[in-house]
């Protein structure tokens, strides 16, 4: 990569634009590409735009859409003319849409005509300019055609705030991380310490942009590299995502641990235990072994034949999947950061990867384990570098909890290093249980085994009265699929099953986890748990 004048969005999108002019940017699958020049010539009309409605360096702008090539252009054209972008997951509840164009103060809304009915309660007077990202035509606003010459580049520092990312936390109210320029832009550049990405390059884009993954790794690295970027025109089922692949043969594809978890459970697993002969040949490791490589296979040219890097990150990757994965040699890569460093700490790509590690630190950044406990060396992972966020927009108070006077973030998770400088999460402080003689019980690690058990969707691991209880939602749908030929009694049928089931699950479970992480009960939960629009269970809701 040619060295960039300032580590600024505006400066490297012209580095792009000069390098990468004709190769194709930003494309739906089966839609018209969007070359470099044609994205310059896009974004520049955009600036015009934002600044016909009066938007200057230092205004919000939020944007509420599903993934687009225009969702980049709004991007860019704000970031470009020093403006803030306000990125908001699509998942958002419309009280929490409200409460962050409020709290960010953004006057600019551009929105997917599919999110309309999220908007459609809003105080009328709370946005000035509203503007589909489909066509970017405007549903509302006055234009002010005199300030259209104001929509140059020049003033943005790598200081200036970028984008004020909120965060849909696991433990109630959302935060406003505010990135600046060098944060986004460092952290893609501290990305190729570890994979190297170049303009011969696609990227198949599944997860939402306003998530700092995706718009880090995905959006922003991708382009700094001349790279090519598609977008599915409907949400990424496998109905959408099956075809795709085939169009787009994408070499890098960025996931959350969901995605290959599900097909691994539902296409993969059942083919090596269906039958008696094959379930007990695949309990022989050598047999095993060579069976996933050649699921491994199907499994690369099901995505497509060219893939080289499918990075999983947002959540820890089951354990079992990933023995799987690694067994199978498909190029799985694994990555641990926070929304607060933009978000990638640790990583290791696919030649790298080290099963339940995390990844060796990238390239420029500092990470330390804070007051190590002296047996195990675990203690609270602590980060510092470019990368780490200004802080939380309006909250003074929340930032001086989480950043050091002297530039050190927090991150709330603990973790120790391996030998080889791995980094390995064990979960997150506020999730750890003490036990009865003081020992450290992580619920995450449990509830990965318990994940692992037939017809378990999900679960929560709680402490009650001193006791450790599972809360496990258990898929009605499969039971009742499974018990079908009891028809009437079927309901009773399946209640006892529950039961049934929980006595097997406590006891799979006791035999996989320390003598100190033993479940004391399970308890069904016949409804799905609640979860923030980044599917992380609310644990707050059920302790």
């Amino acid at each position: 990569m040619t060295k960039l004048k300032t580590q600024t969005i505006p400066s490297l999108l012209e580095n792009s634009f000069q390098l990468y002019g004709e190769r194709t940017a930003l494309s739906y699958v089966n839609g018209k590409p969007l070359t470099y020049s044609d994205l310059k010539i896009e974004i520049e009309t955009m600036q015009k735009l934002l600044a016909s409605f009066n938007i200057q360096k230092g205004d919000k702008v939020a944007i509420l859409s599903r993934n687009m090539p225009n969702w980049g252009i709004a991007y860019f054209a704000i970031t470009s003319i020093g403006a803030i972008a306000v990125p908001m997951l699509p998942d958002f509840h419309e009280k929490e849409i409200q409460n962050i164009i409020e709290h960010s103060e953004a006057r600019v809304l551009f929105v997917s005509k599919l999110m309309l009915s999220k908007i459609e309660k809003l105080p009328t007077d709370l946005l000035d300019t509203i503007i589909f990202t489909d066509d970017l035509s405007i549903e509302k606003g006055t234009k002010n055609t005199l300030n259209t010459q104001n929509s140059e580049n020049s003033s943005v520092d790598e200081t200036d705030i970028a984008s004020i990312i909120y965060t849909s936390g696991t433990t109630g109210k959302s935060k406003g991380v505010m990135l600046t320029h060098k944060n986004l832009v460092n952290n893609a550049i501290q990305v190729l310490s570890i994979e190297p990405v170049n303009s011969t390059n696609s990227f198949l884009s599944i997860l939402p942009l306003s998530h700092t993954y995706e718009n880090t790794l995905g959006l922003i690295l991708p382009l700094m590299q001349g790279a090519s970027v598609y977008y599915l025109e409907k949400p990424p089922t496998a109905a959408a995502l099956l075809p795709a692949l085939k169009i787009v043969h994408p070499t890098h594809i960025l996931s959350v641990p969901m995605v290959i978890e599900k097909i691994y459970r539902n296409q993969i697993l059942p083919k090596f235990t269906s039958g008696k002969i094959i379930s007990t040949l695949y309990k022989i490791s050598f047999i095993r072994k060579f069976l996933n490589q050649m699921a491994g296979k199907k499994l690369v040219d099901t995505f497509g034949g060219n893939l080289k890097f499918f990075g999983v990150g947002g959540a820890p990757l089951d354990p079992t999947v990933e023995k799987f994965l690694k067994e199978s040699k498909f190029p799985y890569a694994i990555g641990y950061g926070l929304t607060e460093s933009s978000p990638l700490l640790s990583g290791a790509n696919p030649h790298q990867v080290k099963l339940r590690a995390t990844g060796p630190i990238l390239k420029g950044i500092e990470v330390k384990i804070n007051n190590p406990d002296p047996n195990t060396g675990e203690g609270e992972v602590w980060a510092k570098g470019d990368n780490i966020m200004k802080g939380y927009y309006k909250e003074p108070k929340i930032t001086s909890e989480v950043l050091t006077s002297d530039g050190w973030l927090k991150t709330g998770d603990l973790g120790y290093f391996d030998k080889d400088n791995y980094l390995f999460i064990r979960g997150r402080i506020k999730n750890m249980i003490i036990g009865a003689s003081g020992e450290n019980i992580y619920p995450e690690e449990i509830e990965s085994v318990i994940n692992n058990f037939k017809f378990v969707v999900e679960s929560v691991v709680v402490e009650q009265k001193g006791k450790l209880v599972a809360l496990v939602h258990f898929n009605q749908e499969e039971l009742e699929k499974h018990f079908h030929e009891f028809k009437e009694e079927a309901l009773h049928y399946i209640k006892e099953k529950v039961d049934e089931l929980s006595k097997e699950l406590q006891e799979y479970v006791n035999l996989r986890v320390n003598k100190f992480s033993r479940l004391n009960a399970i308890v069904a939960h016949s409804t799905p748990f609640e979860k923030t629009a980044t599917h992380k269970i609310k644990r707050y809701l059920y302790y």
